[in-house]
């Protein structure tokens, strides 16, 4: 299959066929690099990861990745180019494309990673933006993949604020692989209904299902729980009692996966406050009383837990994202 200079700015650009190549493309480059074979495949190619979002995940998968692809990588961070302020995105994508074979962006608006596409004539990679966070979506079915040996048919459900990123992209890369994604959480959280129909219209192509429910009581036999902050990056800090007393119903803890099928798995995108060991989180217990928040620390720390072994994935997905848009499969 040849993607190369495809852009990966969301997944409902990609077909189910081409979401399965890359996810065993992402296979093959992991085992490659636990056995320490060389896949420099992109020797002397150079890419820039451009962040208006600080992170952790994102950047040093991006990073590592393209390191063991051969490739060099430059950094720019928050305060590092003028994309945005003195220079249009138009224009930085016209000369971005001209030094660098693919750009990587991590942001607020998925407008501006649009219009990258638009202008640039490399690939153009998305890190996350308000509306989709595709590289994040290939490392949890991957880790989901590698606990159960399949996808088809798993019975995933995501608890918290569904409309974001994370909430908007589960959906779709679910219907595109025919699991049955489910989604608890108030009703006014809930996906757009504009993307909800068109996931609808792909999970019945796939034989999967789409359902809501704003009952936590109503989320039984579940195979995956998924969760994420309850404030994104970004949001303005003083919803978070709005957030907490809205979301609190909707916490994962051990009741929650002990409605699960008994091999059931938690999985998380991270950051996670399930303690009060990081500065936001001592913050909120001191403001709110609240130690743990969208997890509890049991779930999280439980063998059910395979928050790392996502994170892991991370790097090994972007890798195959990397490699497939930039090279053909001939070459």
């Amino acid at each position: 299959m040849n993607l190369k200079g495809r852009d990966f700015s969301k997944l409902l650009d990609y077909s189910s066929d081409e979401i399965r190549y890359l996810l065993d493309l992402s296979k093959k480059l992991k085992k490659m690099k636990q056995e320490g074979q060389n896949h420099e495949y992109l020797k002397g190619k150079n890419i820039v990861i451009l962040f208006e979002k600080d992170s952790t995940r994102t950047r040093c998968s991006f990073e590592v990745a393209a390191y063991d692809l051969g490739m060099h990588v430059t950094y720019l961070g928050p305060t590092g180019s003028q994309m945005g302020k003195k220079e249009t995105i138009k224009d930085t994508a016209r000369v971005l494309t001209r030094i660098y074979d693919g750009i990587e962006y991590r942001g607020f608006s998925q407008k501006t990673v649009e219009e990258l596409c638009k202008y640039a004539t490399v690939p153009i990679w998305n890190g996350l933006t308000d509306m989709f966070h595709p590289t994040q979506m290939l490392a949890d079915v991957m880790t989901i993949e590698e606990h159960f040996g399949y996808l088809k048919d798993i019975n995933f459900c995501f608890f918290g604020d569904g409309r974001n990123n994370v909430g908007n992209s589960l959906m779709v890369i679910c219907s595109k692989l025919g699991i049955n994604f489910n989604c608890c959480a108030p009703k006014h959280l809930w996906p757009e209904e504009k993307l909800t129909e068109t996931c609808k219209k792909i999970a019945r192509e796939n034989n999967c299902t789409i359902n809501f429910t704003d009952n936590p009581e109503e989320i039984k036999n579940m195979d995956v729980i998924y969760t994420d902050v309850w404030l994104s990056m970004g949001e303005d800090a003083s919803k978070w009692k709005e957030r907490i007393d809205l979301l609190l119903p909707y916490q994962v803890n051990k009741k929650v996966m002990n409605s699960c099928n008994s091999n059931a798995i938690f999985l998380h995108c991270l950051p996670s406050f399930h303690n009060t060991d990081t500065i936001i989180g001592k913050q909120i217990y001191d403001t709110y009383g609240i130690k743990e928040m969208e997890v509890t620390d049991e779930v999280f720390e439980s063998s059910a837990s395979k928050v790392f072994e996502e994170a892991e994935n991370r790097m090994h997905t972007i890798k195959a994202v990397m490699y497939a848009t930039m090279m053909s499969e001939n070459e």
